[in-house]
């Protein structure tokens, strides 16, 4: 199963950072968030990703064409031009990077990649926001219902689009950023069957949290993954602080990998 990062907004609530870098590509622990993100899927033997380009998205493809590299010692024969590397230590990825465009919406974002993504269910997630979530579980629970789509959902702060479902996890409504309430959040990590693609009919246009996920929601094709576990969206400046604390202070729940 294919995963699927949206990684090409501007990021504006992080301005300090991202008028210099994508929001993907900024730090925690000296590693974008982008990696975080992806080794959360790897753990669960998710290597194979679809990384959606839009704002400053060269930097992201400079980072992935020069990973290998990094990650290697190397002796450089300036006389001969020759590389030779020593002691790699990569990853088992296969990145497709693609450009969808600096204006387009997140569900015209997801259509670009409609042709990569073929036939089969797919993960899709957000590239600012890290999870001790179990994805096997996740998956699982998917696989259970036979519905289009599963949402992750958890209960925050208070910033982001609510979500009510009733005990089966069939979502009975979607409310994009309401203002001051305590109920379940979209945390992302979706798992979408390829009829997704019939949902976003409005192109480059499309923002799949609002249009896509009501008809979901009113054709009862949507469903979610309550995780009561950790979750954080690197959103602001204090966000990105708060990561990088918990990163050096060896207390980062969503490192789950070795």
């Amino acid at each position: 199963m294919k995963v699927m990062i949206l990684a090409g907004g501007y990021g504006t609530r992080l301005s300090e950072e991202t008028d210099m870098y994508p929001k993907p590509m900024l730090e925690i622990g000296g590693k974008p968030i982008l990696w975080h993100i992806m080794k959360i899927y790897s753990k669960y033997g998710y290597n194979e990703f679809i990384i959606l380009l839009g704002y400053k998205g060269y930097m992201i493809k400079e980072y992935f064409a020069n990973y290998f590299l990094h990650q290697s010692d190397v002796t450089i024969d300036l006389v001969n031009n020759k590389i030779e590397t020593h002691n790699t230590n990569s990853e088992p990825w296969k990145v497709t990077l693609l450009d969808t465009g600096q204006e387009t919406m997140t569900g015209g974002r997801i259509l670009k990649a409609k042709k990569i993504i073929g036939t089969k269910p797919f993960m899709l997630t957000y590239g600012d926001g890290v999870s001790d979530i179990n994805i096997t579980k996740l998956v699982k629970f998917h696989k259970s219902h036979g519905k289009i789509a599963t949402v992750t959902s958890i209960k925050p702060e208070g910033r982001f689009g609510t979500i009510a479902s009733d005990n089966s996890g069939e979502i009975t409504s979607f409310h994009e950023k309401p203002i001051g309430n305590r109920n379940w959040i979209n945390a992302g990590f979706f798992v979408l069957n390829p009829e997704i693609f019939e949902y976003l009919r409005h192109g480059e246009n499309t923002i799949f949290e609002r249009e896509p996920i009501e008809r979901l929601v009113e054709d009862k094709q949507l469903y979610s993954y309550q995780h009561s576990g950790f979750w954080k969206c690197m959103d602001t400046l204090r966000d990105k602080n708060n990561l990088n604390k918990m990163w050096n202070e060896s207390n980062a729940p969503w490192k789950t990998w070795e």
